[in-house]
């Protein structure tokens, strides 16, 4: 199990995780994250979430300045102290929103498969959908390098549709409640490996992984890292794994924040008591 006196890298999906499914509480995990930044353990979120839902994320936890991986992959935020990197500040990965967006239109057009896309609505009814803040809801349209879709048509046509993006270098994503099509280009895994491998450049060592995350989406973070705390969710699939030892995956008992807690108390053998 590793340390907190290793150099180390935590990697966090957000809702469901870090945050709760329904209330967007994420007190339960604030004595580990204060833990974790007195070490300057970086934090690193990664999530389907836009960069600017992930911005305002950042400053509600205290982790600004850090990476974040959004759009599932499809867009890295470098650390602000990486500034003589070429691609600083952000990273897109393959095709642009614009481009994913008219291929889903024309895809629709030509199949008739039956789906409604984020930027197809305002702000209000997404809201709605979403649970969200109409301001917060806002910002889910802001994508960069990937289109998020509400399916509404039979999984046998899911499956057709799924090939079709496929031919087309398009991955299909399913989060924990949305689906999401972005450039096969991007993915959770690459991100996390791409800046795995940044903070080895920079710190001059080489840095062990722990990740979270509650749903299928999280699983190519999950298999990425040194260790993975499957935090538990309201997806009925649940996350397979290749490399599901005792050793490297814990499962937690609790769900959101109070889950992601169980899991940190776990991996470094310290109870929230002593840590706080």
């Amino acid at each position: 199990m590793p340390s907190l006196e290793d150099p180390l890298l935590v990697f966090t999906d957000v809702d469901g995780t870090l945050l709760d499914s329904h209330t967007g509480e994420w007190q339960a995990a604030a004595g580990w994250l204060a833990r974790l930044r007195e070490k300057q353990i970086p934090v690193i979120l990664c999530s389907s979430k836009t960069a600017a839902e992930m911005i305002a994320i950042q400053n509600m936890l205290q982790l600004q300045g850090l990476p974040f991986i959004a759009e599932n992959g499809a867009v890295i935020q470098l650390d602000e102290h990486w500034q003589d990197h070429d691609d600083y500040p952000r990273i897109i990965t393959g095709a642009p929103h614009a481009e994913i967006a008219r291929v889903l239109m024309q895809l629709r057009k030509s199949n008739d498969w039956k789906f409604t896309t984020f930027a197809e609505l305002d702000e209000h009814v997404l809201a709605e959908l979403t649970g969200l803040p109409p301001a917060q809801a806002s910002l889910a349209k802001l994508q960069e390098a990937s289109e998020t879709l509400i399916w509404r048509d039979s999984d046998e046509r899911m499956a057709s549709f799924d090939e079709a993006l496929s031919q087309l270098g398009l991955r299909f994503v399913q989060g924990a409640r949305f689906w999401h099509v972005l450039d096969e280009r991007g993915g959770k895994d690459q991100a996390v490996n791409w800046l795995t491998r940044q903070y080895r450049h920079y710190r001059g060592k080489h840095s062990q992984t722990v990740g979270l995350g509650d749903g299928p989406n999280d699983a190519p973070l999950l298999e990425n890292v040194d260790y993975a705390i499957v935090v538990r969710g309201l997806n009925r699939q649940g996350i397979q794994l290749h490399h599901d030892t005792a050793e490297r995956v814990y499962h937690t008992e609790l769900e959101g924040a109070a889950g992601w807690r169980e899991g940190l108390d776990h991996v470094f053998g310290v109870s929230s008591e002593e840590q706080t």
